[in-house]
């Protein structure tokens, strides 16, 4: 079976998953839609994909599954028009910014059957997976205590920052979501930390740079996540999970994985500096993984009701922050 795809956006994130499709065997990119005339025609020249409306994308039979990386406030109602249209889903993080309204949308994703999945694109880093792998083997017990530390190498634009909900639903909301793949259960108590030590118009705009969050179960597993907007060596993701028997951990990653001894020590070459090349597998993976629901009828992971905890947990926190107290789940 060739999934077809019509892609809505076509900005960074829009680039790489069209990317993700074409290298697919079991794909094919017919359409992209795009506000920028000229992003689109980019797109459509580089993947030899038609240029056609959102409209267009919405009726057309040649189309099986959308792919929704257009700005957040978009999301939902574009969720609930090709839920309705009988096409499968891929959305972006967040579905929105707001609750109740993701819980409305879900609402007509269950009452049309329609195939959603939401892009937490680290649950198909390689390097993330197999450590939830070794969870599963049973190589370190049962898990106690997971550390996830994620620091962007700098600050986005002001621009972003206004519309991207804040810290927490922006970049913390994936480290929310890996602590739940990695914890095996979900969190009941949120307790955060929040400053403005990279930029202060930052915090000019109402938002933090920096941010620390304690995560904690009804059994007792906790979750420490650790969030900078400035990492000066690079992008800086790294996550370790403690249990009863032992510890594993994903190390930070690089283009080159070397090491050079000489008169002036151990070196090896810098991170990534740029998510996009640190997730490129995570992010054909992920299609992958869509296009294997699509193709088997298997349900898609992450859900809707995936992003929709992942969210609630950013709001939990950013209550935390402001009321200066645990929220209780």
């Amino acid at each position: 079976m060739t999934v077809r795809f019509g892609l809505l956006g076509a900005g960074r994130i829009g680039k790489v998953h069209a990317k993700a499709v074409i290298s697919n065997p079991q794909a094919k990119l017919v359409a992209v839609a795009d506000a920028f005339e000229q992003a689109a025609k980019d797109l459509s020249s580089a993947y030899g994909c038609e240029i056609r409306t959102i409209d267009e994308i919405e009726k057309a039979g040649d189309i099986d599954a959308v792919i929704i990386c257009t700005p957040t406030d978009t999301h939902a109602d574009l969720i609930e028009r090709f839920a309705r249209a009988g096409k499968a889903i891929f959305c972006e993080k967040p579905i929105d910014l707001n609750v109740k309204r993701v819980e409305e949308c879900l609402a007509v994703v269950d009452e049309t059957k329609a195939t959603l999945m939401v892009g937490f694109n680290r649950r198909f880093d390689p390097h993330f997976a197999a450590v939830r792998k070794a969870i599963d083997d049973g190589a370190i017990g049962t898990v106690e205590m997971v550390t996830i530390t994620s620091r962007d190498p700098g600050a986005p634009p002001a621009e972003y920052i206004t519309r991207s909900g804040g810290i927490f639903r922006d970049m913390t909301i994936h480290d929310f979501d890996m602590a739940r793949f990695l914890l095996g259960e979900d969190p009941v108590a949120v307790t955060a930390h929040a400053s403005v030590l990279v930029d202060k118009k930052i915090g000019e705009l109402g938002d933090y740079d920096s941010v620390s969050v304690i995560l904690s179960t009804a059994s007792g597993k906790q979750c420490v996540i650790s969030n900078s907007r400035r990492a000066t060596y690079g992008y800086d993701q790294r996550i370790e999970v403690h249990g009863s028997k032992g510890m594993v951990a994903a190390e930070n990653q690089r283009p080159v994985s070397i090491e050079v001894a000489n008169g002036n020590g151990y070196t090896r070459p810098p991170l990534h500096d740029f998510f996009m090349t640190r997730y490129t597998e995570a992010y054909a993976n992920e299609i992958a993984a869509f296009i294997d629901a699509i193709a088997t009828g298997a349900k898609a992971a992450p859900s809707g009701k995936d992003g929709l905890i992942a969210l609630a947990l950013a709001d939990a926190a950013l209550r935390s922050v402001k009321e200066g107290k645990t929220i209780s789940l």
